[in-house]
């Protein structure tokens, strides 16, 4: 009958590392300007540097807000509000961001998340409306998967904690892919194994084998706890944001298949 992919954007088709990077130091400049009107390239680049490499914790946008804020307080001790701050690591950052993030929004008064969300958004609008090319060019998308999505037989949907219009214009404009929007299911969709659950029911998708590439261990793990979505066939990207460490635990998982880019680009085809 043929196959149905659901595609998580970020770390599995597009690398936006960059670009959520400088967008968060961007909005963080919004949000706490006493605290980054100071920070200069250098330190800026220094952030970015790191991010890189603590990306795989983060599950929405928003949350690099909250990271570019905490590696800041860990370069400098006369700002620090964070009590998780002194002597931390981005390993530390990576072992323990799930106990990290909600004692620094606790500590920061940042416990409305809706409104980091907002304002991540905002910002990142108006970069795109003010230099367009230079947004567009903080992002790239891994090699050969434009060429496997345009090219693909398989049915495609793409599920991310993405808002969905930055998901279609980056698919448009620089991989070159027209997607339905239909077929986007952005940030506020509710959750990944809410939506897995949406397309599995739906009546043109009966008879598909079905197929969920993530590159957040995290979520493969949530998806595999839900008995009724044991018919989808996982797969963890391993060129995505994950570490060594998720990606040895997830091979001890029989639902989760490891998939390199280049067996991930074939099998659209």
């Amino acid at each position: 009958m043929g196959d149905l992919y659901a595609l998580d954007f970020d770390g599995v088709l597009c690398d936006s590392c960059g670009e959520s990077s400088l967008s968060a130091v961007k909005a963080a400049k919004v949000r706490w300007p006493s605290l980054f009107n100071g920070v200069d390239s250098q330190l800026e680049d220094w952030i970015v540097d790191q991010m890189h490499i603590v990306r795989p914790v983060v599950e929405t946008g928003y949350e690099n807000l909250l990271l570019v804020r905490l590696l800041l307080e860990t370069r400098i001790p006369s700002i620090r509000k964070s009590s998780v701050a002194e002597g931390l690591t981005v390993e530390g950052i990576l072992e323990n961001w799930s106990t990290i993030k909600p004692v620094v929004m606790s500590e920061w008064d940042e416990n409305n998340r809706d409104v980091l969300i907002d304002l991540f958004g905002k910002v990142r609008d108006e970069w795109i409306d003010r230099d367009f090319a230079t947004w567009i060019g903080a992002n790239r998308f891994y090699p050969g998967v434009p060429d496997a999505l345009k090219f693909s037989s398989s049915k495609l949907y793409i599920v991310t904690t993405k808002q969905g219009r930055f998901a279609d214009a980056l698919l448009r404009e620089l991989a070159g892919v027209t997607i339905p929007p239909e077929r986007i299911y952005g940030l506020g969709t509710g959750p990944k194994v809410k939506v897995l659950k949406q397309l599995q029911e739906m009546p043109e998708n009966q008879g598909l084998t079905l197929h969920f590439v993530e590159d957040r261990f995290a979520t493969l793990k949530n998806v595999i706890k839900e008995p009724e979505l044991n018919k989808w066939n996982l797969y963890l990207g391993d060129w995505g944001y994950n570490t060594q460490k998720e990606r040895n635990e997830a091979a001890g998982y029989s639902r989760i298949q490891l998939l390199q880019l280049s067996e991930f680009s074939n099998k659209l085809k």
